[in-house]
């Protein structure tokens, strides 16, 4: 890719699923600064993981990250420059942004010839019109995901599981339709062999936990049928929804809710209204709180003697625009500043 671009950098690859020498081999590269570029997992975080000269950290899908993981990257070097992404930014994360502690660049635009995708929230009646709706997709040339939150069934907690909701789906739908299920405690070769067939569309629907949430890019998918969505997070939903949507044909999110209270409607109504994550973790920011901006919380409420994080968000901006303005001005003195 350097090569590519006429970037004359050296990279480094660096997973938890290496072997142990090529691990090791990648650590002597990192730490000798044989590598301009070390791309990897959470790998990168680990303690013999040492760089040279660490200048910029980037987090990419950082709500994946928890703040001591994000916190010990950092430290690996000097005070390094930092940038975070995201689809839907953690409720923590957003309040830092309101507060000025952290910039902000917002790509709001779909890539060339992409439409939004339509999303519906139905209860468990409507399974069998959306395994109706999947099966007329299928034959029009087009790939599904089903979403499961269990892998197998448990007595200790209630939700479709993966293998056996993969058998039901096979017998609703036609024989000639494959279906095929992928979770998380699979081997990585049996992982790959499923994600590999379904990509070439030898498999129509896929029954999957989340395991699928990131790094999947099949444009032929155009339906995601999510099981139990009220026991899901916005951002992990609107992350999952992330896997259709990808090519030029219109895509269909269908998030089924179990427990049609009133509490998980008003959740998921979110995703049903927006496609936009910054506005999904806005209103999840409000439900959730932003929790701790100095400690681990990353959600859950902060009190105030005046005003709100929510309603005043735009005095805040002001201020710390304001504050900035203020620390730039070139007479500025610290000492004979009055506040």
């Amino acid at each position: 890719m350097s090569e590519e671009y006429g970037l004359e950098l050296k990279i480094e690859l660096l997973t938890g699923s290496m072997t142990a020498k090529e691990k090791r081999e990648a650590y002597e590269k990192i730490g000798a600064h044989q590598a301009d570029l070390v791309i990897g997992t959470h790998a990168l975080i680990q303690e013999k993981a040492h760089y040279a000269d660490l200048g910029l950290v980037i987090t990419d899908e950082q709500h994946r990250f928890g703040v001591n993981q994000r916190k010990t990257l950092s430290e690996k070097g000097r005070s390094p420059h930092v940038l975070v992404m995201s689809a839907t930014p953690i409720p923590r994360t957003l309040a830092m942004i309101l507060y000025g502690d952290m910039s902000i660049s917002v790509m709001d635009e779909l890539p060339k010839n992409r439409l939004p995708i339509k999303n519906a929230v139905v209860d468990i009646e409507y399974r069998g019109k959306a395994y109706n709706f999947i099966k007329k997709q299928v034959q029009m040339g087009h790939q599904a995901y089903i979403i499961c939150p269990m892998v197998e069934e448990s007595e200790l907690s209630e939700g479709e599981n993966v293998v056996d909701y993969s058998k039901a789906v096979a017998q609703a739908l036609p024989p000639d339709i494959r279906v095929e299920y992928l979770h998380g405690k699979m081997k990585n070769d049996e992982k790959e062999a499923i994600m590999a067939a379904f990509s070439r569309n030898e498999i129509q629907v896929l029954v999957s936990t989340t395991v699928i949430e990131v790094g999947i890019d099949v444009a032929n998918a155009t339906v995601i049928l999510i099981e139990n969505a009220e026991r899901f997070g916005l951002a992990q939903l609107h992350q999952l929804r992330g896997r259709v949507g990808r090519g030029k044909d219109q895509s269909y999110c269908i998030l089924v809710d179990t427990t049609c209270s009133e509490e998980s409607r008003k959740r998921l109504d979110v995703l049903n209204q927006s496609n936009d994550g910054f506005f999904i973790a806005s209103e999840d920011l409000k439900m959730r709180g932003p929790g701790d901006f100095f400690g681990l919380r990353q959600s859950g409420d902060i009190s105030f003697r005046l005003g709100d994080i929510y309603s005043d968000a735009a005095i805040l901006q002001e201020a710390s625009a304001a504050a900035d303005a203020t620390l730039s001005y070139e007479g500025y003195n610290p000492n004979t500043a009055v506040l």
